[in-house]
């Protein structure tokens, strides 16, 4: 009978396995899972300091609180285009504007990147409702408000899903501007301004820590690479060939 000598991988496979550009578990994989990695990390860290009550992040939200609700107060038209902003690109409005992108791809056959689009959308959402009960901060307690919120504070939804609504925008036009430098960078600049200006606007109108901004940007930020780690192994299967890509780096 004849005796087969057990082989094994050689030195170093899974490593460059892992960094492969064409396998389905490889570079892409690898970079979405460690790009999730790295943001959770400072956000763990931030919430650990504010369920902590650690005294200098304490002191700087409440700085920087109380300085742009002062500049508020004083400048009613600069409130009223903050509190029109955070309307309009709230986490209800978000959602409801990610409907027609999400049956535009599935009408161009990009149905993995469409269940991809609900998928962190709603998986943001979910996951900041269960981290506002986990932690329960209060929100900034201001005379003279110029606007309202209700619930707990920590991570700011409205930053949270302004960065996955930014997150989205890049992962489904990114791809589909390859060679046009201008749209690419509208795009980005589409992102950043809707991630930033909502995130600020939070604060301006005194209903959330500058904290709980930077967690909401962070948290979703997780959630997309999160999300893209796991359409980076599905979109190589077939049957979605004509999907945009995830960009790796954009």
């Amino acid at each position: 009978m004849e005796t087969r000598t057990p082989t094994h991988p050689p030195v170093g496979y899974w490593r460059d396995r892992r960094l492969d550009r064409d396998h389905p578990l490889g570079l892409r994989l690898t970079l979405a899972a460690v790009a999730a990695f790295l943001v959770l990390v400072p956000f763990a860290l931030l919430a650990a300091l504010v369920l902590a009550g650690w005294p200098p992040l304490h002191a700087l939200d409440v700085e920087v609180t109380e300085t742009m609700h002062r500049y508020a107060v004083d400048n009613p038209a600069w409130t009223w285009t903050m509190n029109v902003w955070t309307d309009v690109f709230g986490p209800g409005p978000l959602r409801i504007a990610a409907l027609p992108l999400v049956v535009w791809l599935w009408r161009r056959h990009a149905r993995r990147l469409a269940v991809w689009v609900v998928t962190t959308m709603a998986v943001g959402g979910l996951l900041n409702a269960l981290l506002k009960v986990l932690v329960g901060r209060h929100r900034p307690d201001l005379p003279e408000p110029v606007s309202d919120a209700v619930g707990y504070a920590f991570p700011s939804g409205h930053a949270m899903n302004a960065a996955l609504a930014a997150g989205v925008l890049l992962v489904v036009f990114l791809p589909l501007a390859r060679g046009r430098a201008g749209v690419r960078g509208a795009v980005w600049v589409a992102a950043l301004a809707l991630a930033g200006v909502t995130g600020l606007s939070r604060v301006v109108l005194g209903v959330h820590w500058t904290s709980d901004v930077l967690a909401g940007w962070l948290l979703g930020a997780a959630v997309v690479a999160g999300t893209c780690a796991v359409f980076a192994v599905w979109r190589d299967r077939p049957g979605d060939r004509t999907a945009p890509s995830v960009p790796a780096g954009g």
